[in-house]
């Protein structure tokens, strides 16, 4: 069959961002974005550029400091930088060239399939879970170490670079440190453990590379970076423009929600709507196992001799990219924006269910076989109630994780902190909280990755949010709730807006009926092959 290589860039795209903030007041003094293109080379695989990453991320240095000294700020205050990254999303390089051997392969990539059916077949019993003890995660397309594991071999310049000892692996974090500090000319080739323990050869416990989970890939340990903590100096950066003056640090991105939501306390969660959505509950200092799905991850570790902290975690696939899928495959919408207008147009999806599997399924059901459906149409069924349909299936997807971790912890949750360019949609929020019965609480930044960097980087932990914005589940208004200061901190944030009522049919005697209905959809899209 002919192939061909679409490109795409658009609001819901990976972007690089670099905001500069007070290191006293917090204050958001400047920041630039740049989005970057994904490529699509054949169904499933997904591709991004390492080159265009770095060019992206020296856009954005640039033109902040441009807007810096408009502000008749001297760049040289700047004194630390922060990188927060793609967690599995996968690199491979030339330490002597500095050139990438092939393109960065996305975390939603699904090329990985048949090696992942090969390495579950030689497991006793063909678990999926035959490594989780050590990683906390189950065998899948989205994790680096199958990226890693088709890369040799399948690509003639990776395997020689390895022969050759020239070859380095990273995730993203690790390509941009590398490049920063120096690239070639003795660059450091790093990552931090929230990063590392997205791969599948990091072990959650040791907190180390495992040496049997990288002879079970057939990855030679040498090429990979070293793991530090999310929080100490990497090195310096080199720059003909700044100097070696910014010391550097990195946290995998949800990760940096996490604590961009301050959630630092056991049990706290928030939840990231963009491409995908990423639920993460705070667990301590001790990993808790999922029976439920669910992945145990290495949230952060602030500092060399702080304790790790960990994370209970649902990954759903596609959220914010079905908004896309509806723009730019089938043209439903002429914009993103455009989609709240439609659905709130009708309030309902009038028994129309959607589930958009488009790379398997991720949390609970870790099938990679799944494709998307939809389903409950009828004549009078049209582009408005599609529209509500996908809203709403974010809304169930993020319903299903959040059973299982309440099931996993034992504490149900009773209020749940969002972010992520999603949460502009009012009536995608206010279906939350209604399907979710709870309180769903949102920061007026809806990226808190960037307050995250602020943090690692001012190296203050005292902060306490004064204001935020609550989608109360009771008669569909927005509310503004406080929450005290600490004696010793000024508020950090304000209140972002409030609004009025929402005409959305979620009827809480309806939501069983409906929670019902989507979850036999779900199970509808399981064990679908792609057609060659």
């Amino acid at each position: 069959h002919a192939r061909c290589r679409v490109t795409q860039k658009n609001p819901l795209s990976p972007h690089h961002c670099t905001p500069v903030f007070n290191a006293k007041t917090a204050k958001l003094i400047s920041h630039h974005q740049v989005e970057i293109t994904q490529s699509f080379p054949r169904e499933g695989w997904v591709e991004e550029d390492p080159k265009e990453i770095m060019q992206s991320v020296y856009e954005c240095m640039e033109r902040t400091c441009e807007k810096l000294c408009q502000l008749n700020i001297d760049v040289s205050d700047i004194k630390a930088v922060g990188v927060t990254n793609q967690r599995e999303t996968t690199l491979v390089w030339d330490k002597e060239t500095g050139e990438p051997l092939y393109n960065a392969i996305v975390w939603l990539d699904l090329r990985t399939q048949s090696t992942v059916e090969r390495l579950i077949n030689k497991t006793p019993g063909q678990n999926k879970n035959h490594l989780k003890h050590k990683t906390g995660l189950p065998i899948s397309t989205y994790f680096s170490a199958v990226k890693l594991r088709w890369l040799l071999d399948n690509v003639e310049e990776v395997r020689q670079a390895v022969v050759s000892e020239r070859a380095m692996f990273g995730t993203v974090d690790s390509w941009i440190i590398w490049c920063l500090t120096g690239g070639r000319n003795g660059g450091v080739h790093c990552t931090d453990v929230s990063n590392a323990s997205r791969t599948m050869l990091f072990n959650i416990n040791t907190m180390d590379w495992d040496p049997e989970l990288c002879r079970y890939f057939d990855v030679p340990i040498e090429i990979l970076p070293k793991v530090r903590s999310s929080s100490e100096i990497y090195g310096w950066m080199v720059s003909s423009d700044y100097q070696r003056s910014l010391c550097v640090r990195c946290l995998g991105d949800q990760s940096a929600a996490l604590v961009g939501q301050m959630c630092f306390k056991e049990g706290q969660a928030k939840n990231t709507y963009g491409t995908g959505c990423f639920l993460l509950r705070n667990t301590g200092t001790k990993p808790v196992m999922s029976e439920h799905g669910l992945l145990t991850t290495v949230a952060y570790k602030m500092g060399k001799d702080e304790p790790a902290c960990y994370a209970l975690e649902g990954s759903v696939a596609i959220a914010g990219a079905v908004v896309r899928w509806l723009k730019d495959n089938m043209g439903i919408v002429q914009s993103s924006s455009e989609i709240e207008t439609l659905a709130a147009a009708v309030g309902t999806s009038y028994g129309c269910y959607f589930v958009p599997a488009f790379s398997g399924l991720y949390a609970p059901y870790w099938e990679p076989s799944a494709r998307g459906i939809i389903c409950g149409l009828t004549q009078f069924t049209n582009r408005n109630h599609l529209a509500f349909a996908a809203l709403e299936a974010v809304c169930f997807q993020t319903r299903e994780i959040l059973d299982a971790m309440n099931q996993d912890s034992g504490v149900p949750l009773t209020e749940l902190q969002v972010d992520g360019g999603m949460t502009s949609n009012r009536l995608l929020m206010q279906l939350q909280a209604d399907i979710l019965c709870m309180p769903v609480g949102k920061w007026a930044a809806a990226r808190t990755q960037g307050i995250y960097m602020y943090c690692i980087c001012s190296w203050l932990w005292c902060f306490t949010i004064q204001t935020a914005v609550l989608y109360g589940s009771k008669n569909g208004f927005i509310k503004v709730f406080s929450r005290s200061s600490s004696n010793n901190c000024k508020s950090v944030f304000q209140c972002a807006s409030t609004g009025t009522s929402l005409n959305v049919d979620c009827a809480p005697f309806r939501l069983p009926r409906l929670l019902s209905h989507f979850k036999h959809t779900n199970e509808r899209t399981l064990n679908f092959e792609s057609q060659e």
